[in-house]
């Protein structure tokens, strides 16, 4: 399956497998940008004086709109980037695709609410930190038949709530999960008080997902009034310390949201290993190829191909929608 993260493919193909598989039907002005780009031989030519790693749509993107770009015609946006590339370059250079959608926690909650707690939380990749408060937000769950399961936090309704269309036999919990402790782990962690951090997430949330844009603002204030400790560096070196200060008597859950796809095969295979190996239970809600044996394990592969696949401890559960919009448990699943 094409990916626009491919760093080896050429980078026409990424843009036009980001505009045919990614933004169509999710955001207009990615869409019509990516196309743009994957026929414009000068505008590949600028994107790629980058690394292939830094080559991805979504950083290009997100890197103009946080230098200024404004939402446009694909024309009136490749004459922007011809003159403010060399801003754009640098974005791109010392910035990483670093989204923190608290909107995914509503595709974890029912994974992490059957593993027995207390728990402890580790979030790799975790960028600000915002999805390491599931139990901070209220939850509306809307079923096929178009009725809503609520789930708040234990002292009551949370400034952010976070929608989910839910299907199949999605084991909803009565109570949210309690967590005593909580922590992650990032090459470039981003600080919830820091302006320019902030405006750096903000520039990573796609233009026309407004809903999306006020839930950050609401998420920053819930995870601004708890802090948690965010250790710098790459989380195949520091998980297994990590790991090691969790308090006794916690069920340590190890976790993490399009993460792994920007590892190496090498660096991916070891971290799980890793997980094989530690006293942990290890939640992955990434792509369908990216968890090594997962995909192998479905009984029917996702309809939408965009979907990603929620596991536990290497055993599928479900298919969720990258932002957290959708969560539909697999009929079999055998991993909670």
């Amino acid at each position: 399956m094409r990916t626009s993260m491919d760093p080896h493919a050429e980078t026409a193909d990424r843009y036009r497998a980001f505009a045919d598989v990614e933004a169509r039907g999710m955001s207009e002005c990615y869409e019509s940008w990516a196309h743009g780009v994957a026929g414009d031989r000068a505008t590949i030519g600028l994107i790629n004086r980058l690394p292939p790693a830094k080559r991805q749509p979504n950083l290009v993107f997100s890197a103009a709109r946080f230098r200024g770009a404004s939402v446009s015609g694909y024309p009136e946006f490749a004459a922007w980037l011809a003159e403010n590339w060399g801003d754009v370059e640098q974005v791109c250079l010392a910035h990483a695709t670093q989204t923190n959608e608290a909107g995914r926690c509503a595709t974890l909650v029912p994974a992490l609410a059957g593993i027995p707690g207390p728990l402890a939380l580790i979030e790799v990749g975790t960028s600000a930190g915002l999805c390491l408060h599931p139990d901070r937000y209220s939850y509306r769950y809307t079923l096929p038949d178009g009725s809503e399961r609520m789930l708040h936090p234990a002292d009551g309704p949370s400034p952010v709530v976070l929608d989910c269309a839910a299907s199949g036999p999605v084991p909803f919990p009565e109570h949210l999960p309690e967590v005593v402790w909580r922590a992650g782990i990032d090459l470039n962690p981003l600080d919830v008080n820091d302006p320019d951090d902030v405006a750096w997430l903000e520039a990573l949330i796609w233009p026309e997902h407004e809903d999306r844009r006020v839930r950050l603002g609401a998420a920053l204030e819930v995870a601004r009034a708890e802090p948690v400790e965010i250790v710098k560096g790459d989380l195949n070196a520091e998980i297994e310390a990590l790991v090691a200060r969790a308090p006794a008597g916690a069920s340590v859950v190890v976790f993490h949201t399009v993460v792994l796809a920007y590892l190496n095969e090498a660096d991916r295979r070891r971290f799980v290993a890793t997980m094989g190996r530690l006293p942990v239970r290890w939640l992955a809600n990434e792509g369908q190829t990216v968890v090594p044996g997962v995909m192998e394990k479905l009984v029917a592969p996702p309809t939408d191909t965009t979907n990603f696949v929620l596991s536990l401890d290497g055993e599928p559960l479900a298919f969720t929608q990258p932002h957290g919009r959708s969560l539909q448990w697999l009929d079999d699943a055998r991993g909670v």
